[in-house]
């Protein structure tokens, strides 16, 4: 049984009464920043139950999660007001080792956690810290392995694994620990959508014992929807805006998240336009079943918008000239590649080309090998001499510099890609290698962080930002150089919806102007709505590489790669009461009531 099936009272009276966490009042305050995020917040979970922490980024989502286990403000500098009792010790009068034993976590990068030199070896370290005995060490393990799917690879370095399989590593090692509360950053990011399923499948089971509870930042609703009893938002000023059921904050005041920039269900976001357009969705469909169920009983609204359901098929409003280098020679051309990680080969005889001025999604499995390839193409895995070639230059030969100046690349973790002690140095120093003047370089910098919402973070160490604005903030560090290649490694990880949309609308804009890029991404609905072209990669190896459209048109070929169909299509594919709805598949084409420009 799912969450939205439960008693949408019986959650919030069983934090009531038995309360595993009281948060009271707590505000944060990070050394050098002058406000708190989050700002005097304060709320209960109980034991059962799932909690999802929503906001726009910057609201103070991960800050919070870093106090419930203690390393705010025992590890982390920062300044805290109130308390945060957690099964009856409070966090600033314990240490994060006594604390181990009521919390356990997954940190937004797994990377972060992983300290040993194999899988078991992981995921046993808790439990042998807390001297246990062997026998219960090795059997925790081994459940905890078993329900993520990493038992068959429990003799491996951590570091073979790929970005997903650290990910189910991760939570694997937080489940061994048996605390009592589980919390969860971002726990599916970087895990494929079968995967997504497998590990909240796990969870559910987790929970369902009554004796745990579990708090969940996620972006991914739609893969969270179903296993969440209560909505904790915060806006953007890191204040305590909801506290419900599901029913009370995602389906009675969508319309209010959506306008902040906080993620709702695909399904929420589409019901929103349709409302207005004057389909009678009540109440607000949250999941493709519930859209389509909703949709087949409802009537159909005036003639004049029913029109608008029917969008025409309109190409991105690129240039002649990227047009006419479409046309020619690809851009970006792999043949026969093959790498290897260890003694692993990850990727096997690679062909493919990649014209000028397309936006190309690469999409997969865990595992299929798409990380690695977008990093040989851009040269930060060198590729073996003569099979990867950009604007004529083979990558497996090229100096990085000159290479920098041909593909800008945005890695899976942003940390990774930063070299300096403040924000405005990080994008100033791609623009002082380019030779300018200072006062050029300020100028440019400061309107491209601007631009990314980062201006007042200007003078903040790279490290201090959160999630979300580490990760504009490398995308803005691989713009300023100007390469007519862009490469991204999952680039709305960590971005609220306002900063996500914001993001990708740059991208669709650089692209229309010409730029080459080429993403990497786990949101199926994001490759719908933005890409030409998409590559499916499966097991190290080219499945299919060709138009969006007939991608997602082949359903075996995406249940074979391990995927899944995008929300929308997924509810609107075959809607035999409004068959003008049935073709649409980017949440753009769909009615509204507004006039075509107006304000959303």
């Amino acid at each position: 049984m799912t969450a939205l099936e439960r008693d949408p009272a019986a959650a919030p009276a069983a934090a009531v009464a038995v309360p595993l966490v009281r948060v009271r009042g707590v505000g944060i305050t990070h050394d050098g920043e002058e406000a708190a995020a989050p700002a005097s917040v304060s709320f209960d979970i109980g034991r059962g139950e799932v909690v999802l922490l929503l906001g726009p980024s910057g609201s103070g989502k991960s800050t919070l999660t870093l106090a419930l286990n203690g390393l705010i403000p025992h590890a982390i500098p920062a300044d805290m007001t109130g308390s945060i009792d957690v099964g009856g010790t409070l966090t600033t009068a314990s240490t994060v080792a006594e604390l181990s034993t009521q919390v356990a976590m997954v940190f937004q990068d797994p990377d972060a956690q992983l300290v040993t030199g194999t899988v078991l070896d992981e995921v046993a370290f808790g439990p042998e810290n807390l001297r246990m005995p062997v026998a219960e060490v090795l059997a925790r393990a081994e459940a905890a392995l078993r329900r993520v799917g990493l038992w068959e690879r429990r003799g491996d370095n951590p570091d073979l694994l790929s970005g997903g399989g650290r990910q189910r590593l991760a939570i694997a090692c937080a489940l061994a620990m048996g605390s009592p509360l589980l919390v969860l950053d971002e726990p599916t990011a970087n895990l494929d959508p079968r995967g997504i399923e497998e590990v909240y499948a796990a969870l559910a089971d987790v929970v369902a014992a009554g004796d745990r509870a579990i708090l969940l930042v996620e972006h991914n609703l739609d893969a969270a929807i179903g296993f969440v009893d209560r909505v904790v938002v915060l806006d953007q000023d890191g204040v305590l805006v909801a506290d419900g059921t599901v029913d009370e904050v995602l389906r009675l005041r969508a319309d209010e998240l959506h306008e902040m920039g906080v993620w709702l269900p695909v399904s929420a976001i589409a019901a929103l336009p349709l409302r207005r357009a004057g389909f009678a969705l009540e109440p607000l469909p949250l999941t493709p079943a519930e859209l389509r169920a909703a949709l087949e009983s409802a009537e159909a609204p005036a003639a004049e918008v029913v029109e608008r359901a029917q969008p025409p098929v309109v190409e991105p409003a690129k240039s002649d000239d990227t047009r006419r280098a479409a046309a020619s020679a690809p851009l970006i051309s792999v043949r026969g590649l093959t790498l290897r990680r260890g003694r692993t080969e990850v990727l096997h005889g690679i062909d493919l080309d990649v014209a000028a001025g397309e936006f190309t999604a690469v999409i997969g499995a865990n595992g299929a090998g798409k990380t690695t390839l977008i990093q040989a193409m851009a040269g930060v895995v060198p590729p073996p001499r003569g099979t990867v070639t950009v604007a004529g230059l083979d990558v497996g030969r090229t100096d990085a510099r000159t290479l920098a100046a041909h593909v800008g690349f945005v890695f899976q973790n942003p940390e990774h890609q930063f070299i300096t002690h403040t924000v405005f140095d990080e994008v100033a120093h791609g623009l002082r290698r380019q030779n300018l003047g200072e006062d050029e370089v300020r100028e440019r910098a400061m309107a491209l962080l601007e631009r990314f919402g980062l201006a007042e973070r200007a003078d903040a160490h790279p490290f201090l930002l959160s999630g979300g604005q580490k990760r504009r903030l490398s995308v803005g560090t691989a713009l300023v150089a100007g390469a007519p290649v862009l490469v991204l490694d999952e680039p709305t990880f960590g971005q609220d919806r306002a900063r996500a949309d914001e993001l990708l609308e740059l991208l669709s804009e650089l692209n229309a102007d010409g730029t080459t890029i080429v993403v990497v991404t786990h949101d199926m609905q994001l490759v719908t709505e933005h890409s030409d072209r998409t590559v499916v990669l499966g097991g190290g190896r080219v499945l299919a590489a060709g138009p969006t459209a007939d991608v997602f048109g082949d359903t075996a070929l995406i249940e074979r790669a391990g995927l899944r169909l995008p929300p929308l299509r997924r509810a609107l594919h075959g809607l035999a009461r409004h068959p003008e709805l049935a073709g649409v598949t980017r949440l753009a084409d769909l009615p509204d009531a507004r006039p075509a420009g107006g304000a959303r």
